[in-house]
């Protein structure tokens, strides 16, 4: 991970720095491909069926409508234990296929490859009802709120739009009276998909995935070309940060906005570091090339445009502003030069949206709407639940909110100072930047006291671009593994039923053993340690 003071620096070049060019599959590596493909588009298709009575479906659900389809929402548990085996057969697939994308491997499978594959797995996908969580519902009735001239930085979906209204039934509970936590640009986008569907929300959710899928887009076009200018072979970029099972199960299923905000952060830095020329620590930097200023300049505003979708994106400009000094002399005075670049676009580009939608800048304000949210796999609110367990044991009272407000507040100082630290270092040449970016995305997300599985992917998709190593593949593999089968369909907690997991879980696991047995009679060689016996072949 580290730069040193040698080869390429890890900001950004003029040429693609290309890893050394693999031999393509052989033959039978190719039949062994075209096998996993297959098992993870039947998972695909698994999935799919089983949203239809285990998705979180509209509460007027099209699909009571549909004959024969119907059915599945009428059999949850069955409809449960179908959408578990596909969602575990599509993981074993991903991880039969990494076996293909290994760093150093001596035959990797080809960026076609790759995206034909990740195609056959969207494409079940791309229709059902959404997958997760019920996070969309909000995006359709805060864009409403936009289109009918509200505030949605103001007032929830019930005050704004009634309770009764059809799109204020389907978002959660808990956000009915919450303001937008989303920026201007989204919410501004989404209005322009409600003045198309009204109150269609069937239509509305699949004109939300489209809009998520631009974003899958964006990611498909950045990632293989950033990670040829680190010295990652693309294939292994593709395959941890696009068909990575988090991406398939939440940005395409579950349509989160994740991926309009992930893709356009992504495609900025694409964009502003291709005019850059190769530097190394020490030595002279060569004058400006033709476009590059402006390439410059057109990075950091599609980087802030990332950030007026979510807020996250912001980050990227810090780490964006230390390549720009590093490309230049590397001296202070050029990272407060390039600090103050990035400031005055990003403020530009802040200013232009707010005043362009007419939403201005109450997003500032609601940005903690998510933490009224203490979710079970963030490790903040975890702590402060045994914090509150201990107050009660030792008779100092209930305490447990008030301890997760101070743990949250020392988690985003934390954070802070783990992105500090990441930005001094990669500007002494420590690290490769977009490496800091990765870690520091990665902090904020893991101690947010509402973190959620889709978040991981700040963190993971911009290191695929850079971090090909394998103790780095390895961590990230299990942990999207871990993260991708933890929240059931449905995105319920199935409060008063909780019978219901174990045994699509048992009825879902018999299935993919079923299927992981097939694979291993159709192709023993995805289940070898080694595919083709040389050093290179080894992770």
């Amino acid at each position: 991970m580290r730069d040193g003071h040698a080869a390429v620096p890890g900001a950004a070049v003029r040429s693609p720095v290309h890893p050394g060019d693999p031999e393509p599959l052989d033959a039978g590596e190719v039949r062994a491909l075209n096998v996993v493909r297959t098992l993870g588009t039947v998972g695909s298709l698994l999935l799919a069926f089983g949203a239809l009575g285990a998705g979180a479906a509209p509460v007027l659900n099209p699909v009571l409508g549909i004959p024969v389809l119907r059915l599945f929402a009428r059999i949850p548990t069955v409809s449960l234990a179908v959408a578990f085996a596909g969602m575990g057969l599509m993981v074993l697939a991903w991880l039969l296929l990494g076996r293909f994308a290994r760093p150093r491997r001596a035959r990797l499978a080809s960026d076609g490859q790759l995206l034909r594959t990740l195609a056959a797995w969207v494409i079940p996908l791309a229709l059902i009802p959404p997958l997760f969580s019920r996070d969309v519902y909000s995006y359709l009735a805060q864009s409403e709120i936009v289109h009918r001239g509200m505030d949605p930085y103001a007032m929830g979906p019930a005050e704004a739009l009634g309770v009764a209204d059809p799109l204020t039934a389907g978002v959660s509970n808990l956000w009915r009276e919450t303001p937008a936590p989303y920026g201007p640009l989204f919410l501004q986008v989404g209005s322009w998909i409600s003045a198309v569907v009204g109150t269609n929300v069937a239509a509305g959710v699949l004109w939300q995935r489209a809009l998520a899928l631009a974003g899958l887009g964006l990611i498909l076009w950045a990632l293989p070309r950033l990670a040829r200018r680190f010295g990652v072979q693309p294939a292994t970029a593709l395959w941890l940060g696009a068909l990575n099972p988090l991406v398939l199960f939440h940005l395409v299923a579950g349509a989160h906005n994740e991926a309009l905000g992930i893709g356009l952060m992504l495609a900025g830095l694409e964009i502003g570091i291709r005019r850059l020329p190769i530097r190394v620590a020490g030595d002279s930097p060569p004058p400006l090339a033709p476009g590059e200023l402006r390439h410059l300049v057109l990075g950091a505003v599609v980087i802030s445009l990332a950030a007026m979708v979510k807020i996250h994106a912001v980050v990227a400009l810090g780490f964006f502003g230390v390549m720009i000094a590093r490309r230049w002399h590397g001296r202070i005075t050029d990272l407060l030069r390039a600090a103050a670049l990035m400031l005055t676009v990003f403020a530009v580009v802040t200013v232009a949206v707010g005043f362009s939608t007419g939403l201005g800048f109450g997003w500032v304000g609601a940005l903690g709407t998510p933490s009224v949210v203490w979710s079970w796999i963030s490790p903040i609110a975890e702590l402060g639940q045994i914090g509150g367990v201990l107050g009660v044991a030792l008779g100092l009272g209930n305490h447990t909110a008030a301890v997760i407000a101070i743990l949250g507040m020392l988690g985003y100082l934390v954070a802070a100072a783990i992105t500090v630290k990441f930005l001094w270092d990669s500007f002494r040449w420590r690290y490769r930047p977009i490496i800091g970016l990765g870690v520091s995305l990665g902090a904020f997300m893991m101690l947010h006291v509402a973190m959620q599985p889709w978040w991981l992917l700040w963190a993971v998709i911009p290191l695929a671009a850079a971090a090909g190593t394998s103790r780095f593949r390895v961590a990230a593999t299990a942990l999207s593994v871990v993260l991708a089968l933890v929240i059931p369909p449905t995105g319920s907690t199935f409060d008063g039923r909780s019978y219901i997991l174990p045994q699509a879980y048992v009825a879902g696991g018999l299935i993919i053993l079923g299927a992981a047995l097939a694979t291993w009679r159709a192709a023993p060689l995805l289940f070898r340690r080694r595919a083709d016996g040389t050093p290179a072949d080894a992770s």
